[in-house]
């Protein structure tokens, strides 16, 4: 009993626990329950289970409010946006990454609930590091908002560039290291086959397997964006750690209706980058004027996200040809 109530990263043990609990629920529910039979997720189904998780993340960000103060509420509800917001181009490239492999659509949400595990991990020890430095060091608050400026600004600036997969050394390197067959196996991520040159069974990775281990390399890119952005918030680990994983499960179940109509959501980019200037900036004047109104952080990341959503539908189907 003593060792739940202990204090872990400034909270009690049964605040992790408990959310951990949560998550791996959710997870199981989701995997072993609604997707059991690996049959492929529409657009509405999608969407109706994106809005489940919305609304989890909601309810949990309530009680973050009600049970921490309107304070650390008001930043779990920012970092939450600015993480679902972030997640967004990171669709484009597990499309991509999906493409490439030729992993069909009713194999694909299995291996996205899979790669959560990993990400759980990775965006844990990532977070872990992140407050270990600035509570050692709290000037590299100001290089995490040097960084976001930084990396805004080259947002702004970047070309739309589609990356070529083919070319990349990482999958190249995989393909070396591990013996890959030519042929998906349903869903599995590995299988036992005769070994070519001894004819004695092995085991062997699926494209399957590849997809999984690139679309988790991607998500560590972009935490390297996304982590500083979320301690530009608060410092508060467990918020922090809290916002991420709950924007992380939703972008899974919004995978598929966002895969199809990511192209709507063209100028989102511009918005995402004056948040991550904004909140760069921000810690630059918390640093020398003193600390900025989280209600003033969060209105100002939800307004530039919603514009940014509205313009680029608005923009998009402007531009869509119209069929008689």
């Amino acid at each position: 009993m003593a060792l739940v109530s202990a204090d872990f990263i400034g909270k009690p043990a049964w605040l992790w626990i408990g959310f951990l609990v949560l998550v791996l629920g959710l997870l199981a529910f989701d995997l072993g329950v609604l997707h059991k039979e690996g049959t492929e997720i529409g657009i509405a189904e999608s969407l109706k289970l994106s809005l489940f998780y919305i609304a989890i993340a909601v309810a949990f960000g309530g009680y973050v409010w009600a049970s921490m103060g309107a304070e650390a509420g008001m930043q779990y509800f920012t970092g939450y946006a600015i993480e679902k917001a972030l997640s967004i181009d990171n669709v484009f490239v597990i499309s991509l990454i999906f493409s490439y492999f030729a992993i069909p659509r009713a194999y694909q949400y299995r291996a996205l609930v899979w790669g959560i595990v990993a990400v759980l991990v990775l965006r844990g020890l990532m977070i872990g590091i992140g407050a270990a430095l600035v509570q050692e060091y709290d000037w590299i608050l100001l290089l995490f908002g040097a960084f976001l400026v930084g990396t805004g600004i080259k947002m702004l600036l970047a070309k739309e560039d589609a990356a070529e997969l083919s070319e990349n050394k990482l999958i190249r390197n995989l393909s070396r290291w591990m013996r890959v067959t030519k042929d998906l196996h349903g869903e599995r991520f590995f299988v036992r086959q005769p070994h070519p040159a001894t004819g004695r069974p092995v085991f062997w990775a699926t494209p399957l397997l590849l997809a999984l281990i690139v679309i988790n390399v991607a998500d560590l890119v972009f935490a390297v964006d996304s982590v500083p952005a979320i301690f530009a918030i608060t410092t508060d680990t467990y918020i922090v750690f809290t916002a991420n994983i709950m924007a992380i499960l939703g972008l899974r179940a919004l995978y598929f209706a966002l895969a199809a109509m990511v192209h709507r959501f063209a100028y989102l980019k511009y918005a995402l980058a004056g948040v991550l200037v904004f909140i760069g900036g921000k810690i630059f004047w918390n640093h020398f004027y003193g600390k900025l109104d989280p209600a003033i952080s969060l209105g100002v990341t939800l307004a530039m996200i919603g514009a940014g959503i509205a313009y680029s539908l608005w923009k998009t189907s402007r531009a869509a040809p119209r069929t008689l």
